[in-house]
């Protein structure tokens, strides 16, 4: 034996419901995308859209031809449920499935229509055909009574034809009071539907508002967006110069290590010349000892000027070298620490100058 209820339509979907207080926000009915899929009962010739997470039902939703699914976003749609009393979300992977969903609710849709339609004139066909047959059973029964007489004969002569159309006349009561009884719930359902429209209406102004608010909160989340991506670009370009600027650190790194090294020659080579400097005092007094020399030379000179007439021009020269040297001195004492070899010479000057005095 077949199932009585089969699916038609499967596809997959992340599921959200209606907040049941606030009426305007969402809440997840499923933490992923879950199989959302359309049945159809062969027996109440009705359809439903049944969606499972697990054990857990989310999605019970018969439909009715006052439904409609309203997509709105590129990826989102949803429709009110007044049996349930909540409205049904559904986020979809792509445009192609949400237009597929909306299309197949269509389809859904117009065919609840029709077999709403074909049910209810089943009833008024069924109602038609009863009134008439408790019409055309009155007279058989009247002609019956006058024929056979009194009643208890009645039941011992019945006609089996009569007895056929009495037995029919009565499930046609019974369908009829039934019909009634129905009718009446219809009219309660269509009245319940009415106000629960009422509410979706109500329920669907808001989703608009909330669908607006949505989107501006979209297009300033967009702009932030926006902004964060400018900044994230301006990040990039100063992390590019921050590796140039690491670049240039390494070089000068190298550079500085090299004028240490440099530094270091430097202070060897001048702590040489301060070793050399110690000496300075030494020749400074031996430079003072020949200008004592040279004094008692030019007395000695000035005494004996009466009597070697032809050493005076040797003595003019012994001054005039005497005054060069001294210059030279002064000069060397301004430029000592570069003028180490200088001094060597001069000292080896005055040494000639010693020996030719």
């Amino acid at each position: 034996m077949p199932p009585r209820e089969q699916p038609i339509y499967t596809t997959r979907a992340h599921v959200f419901q209606i907040d049941p207080t606030t009426k305007k926000n969402w809440v997840p009915a499923s933490k992923q995308a879950v199989t959302v899929s359309y049945f159809y009962d062969s027996t109440r010739n009705s359809y439903r859209i049944i969606s499972v997470d697990g054990s857990k039902v989310i999605i019970n939703s018969t439909i009715t031809p006052n439904m409609t699914f309203t997509k709105t976003s590129q990826k989102f749609g949803q429709w009110a449920d007044s049996r349930a009393n909540t409205v049904f979300g559904l986020g979809f992977a792509s445009e192609q499935q949400l237009a597929k969903f909306s299309e197949k609710f269509q389809e859904v849709k117009e065919a609840a229509k029709l077999a709403r339609d074909k049910s209810q004139d089943k009833g008024e066909t069924l109602s038609n055909h009863s009134q008439e047959e408790s019409g055309r059973d009155t007279p058989s029964s009247n002609r019956a009574s006058s024929i056979n007489g009194t009643d208890d004969e009645k039941f011992l002569h019945v006609d089996p034809e009569e007895a056929v159309l009495q037995t029919e006349n009565e499930h046609l009561k019974s369908a009829i009071e039934q019909s009634n009884t129905n009718a009446k719930k219809w009219e309660t359902e269509l009245q319940t539907l009415r106000e629960n429209n009422a509410r979706l209406v109500d329920a669907l102004q808001e989703s608009s508002a909330n669908v607006e608010s949505w989107k501006k909160q979209l297009g300033a989340c967009k702009e932030e967006s926006d902004t964060l991506r400018e900044k994230i670009a301006e990040l990039e370009a100063q992390c590019n110069e921050a590796n140039q600027e690491k670049q240039r650190n390494a070089q000068l790194s190298v550079r500085v290590q090299e004028l240490e090294a440099e530094l270091h020659d430097k202070e060897q080579e001048l702590e040489n010349l301060r070793k050399q400097a110690e000496i300075i005092p030494q020749l400074m007094a031996e430079c003072e000892s020949i200008t004592t020399k040279l004094q008692t030379a030019e007395s000695r000179n000035k005494e004996l000027e009466g009597r070697v007439d032809g050493l005076q021009l040797d003595i003019d020269d012994s001054q005039q070298k005497q005054v060069n040297m001294k210059g030279e001195l002064k000069k060397f004492m301004d430029m000592l620490d570069g003028k180490i070899d200088e001094l060597h010479e001069f000292r080896q000057g005055l040494s000639k100058l010693g020996v030719d005095n």
